[in-house]
């Protein structure tokens, strides 16, 4: 038996008992590497097979809960064995079976729950946001949605395609009021900065998925764009200029946004967060910045990392920067 399944298997176990009731959470795929020192893959793995077994579901939001009726668990009513099962109801003698002689009647093709793309977006962006962008797969928002893989493509072309409306959806999320707008280039530029930065921490996989180098085409994040870029506009700055100042703060964002995401990983992966890794690896950094003065004395007072803190520093050196660059357009001649 691979892991993956003994794993589920033992999930499955705890189901069966009892032990986890319908609607309740079981591990994310970060808990099982966690919990069981295995791969991300595999993880994954393991809430599939869940799945397919008809034990858990997703819930956007929240995670994969267990099923309402998972097969095989205790009822509420009998907590020492399996729920008894209902008698079968007597089909009316019209019913029963068909006249002699007549066609059985045609089977009626499998109905997708009146699936929308509206509805496979939010469930694999619930899927991205609980166990990050590894873990999506078309199959698996499938699953998610209790329909045939192949019945997705009738509605996104691809998992590139249904990712572009994943971003989409959340950079929809952003708004801002006619006051705010009112608001002088440097305080919108912050304001702006912070909302991409908390979109990112409420997404952890927005940041790898956006590309710089070869932007996709988003309508809910022109909005944002043109409220930057008018911005700058707004602050005396020519064309290319301002142009390349957006791309320099938006990237400064995602590329501090990334770490987000690598650490929310390394937690799964190690059990520990950031500090308590530090810790354990302090007597190593002690040994190997001994012959480095300045590294050493950084060591001896400690440093207390905040990424939070790290993103706030680097923006209004950024703003710092445009500031300068402002004033010396605004300079006669």
């Amino acid at each position: 038996m691979d892991r993956y399944e003994q794993i589920a298997a033992e999930l499955g176990e705890r189901i069966g008992r009892g032990e986890l009731r319908p609607g309740d959470r079981v591990p994310s795929t970060r808990e099982i590497t966690r919990r069981w020192g295995v791969a991300m893959a595999t993880a994954t793995k393991v809430l599939a097979e869940l799945r397919t077994r008809g034990l858990v579901r997703a819930v956007p939001g929240v995670g994969t809960v267990v099923a309402e009726h998972p097969p095989g668990a205790d009822s509420p009513d009998s907590p020492g064995g399996p729920a008894p099962r209902p008698a079968a109801r007597p089909a009316p003698a019209a019913a029963a079976a068909p006249a002699a002689g007549a066609a059985a009647p045609p089977r009626r093709p499998a109905v997708d729950g009146g699936l929308t793309a509206d509805r496979i977006v939010t469930a694999a962006v619930a899927v991205a946001d609980a166990e990050g962008l590894e873990a999506l797969s078309m199959r698996r928002v499938a699953a998610e949605l209790g329909v045939a893989t192949m019945s997705l493509y009738r509605h996104v072309p691809d998992k590139d395609g249904l990712v572009e409306r994943m971003m989409d959806r959340v950079f929809g999320e952003l708004r801002f009021s006619p006051a705010e707008t009112a608001l002088p280039w440097r305080p919108r530029l912050e304001l702006a900065a912070h909302r991409f930065w908390a979109l990112c921490r409420a997404h952890l996989w927005l940041a790898s998925a956006l590309s710089v180098t070869r932007p996709q085409p988003l309508p809910n994040a022109l909005p944002f764009g043109e409220w930057v870029l008018s911005a700058l506009v707004g602050a005396g700055l020519a064309l290319q200029d301002v142009l390349t100042a957006y791309l320099t703060l938006v990237n400064y964002i995602r590329g501090t946004a990334l770490n987000l995401e690598l650490e929310a990983a390394a937690e799964a992966a190690t059990g520990q967060d950031a500090e308590a890794w530090m810790d354990q690896q302090e007597p190593r950094y002690t040994e190997l910045v001994a012959g480095f003065p300045t590294f050493r004395r950084l060591t001896e007072e400690g440093y207390d990392f905040d990424l939070d803190g790290l993103f706030e520093f680097g923006l209004q050196r950024q703003l710092d920067g445009l500031a300068v660059l402002v004033e010396r357009t605004a300079e006669p001649g």
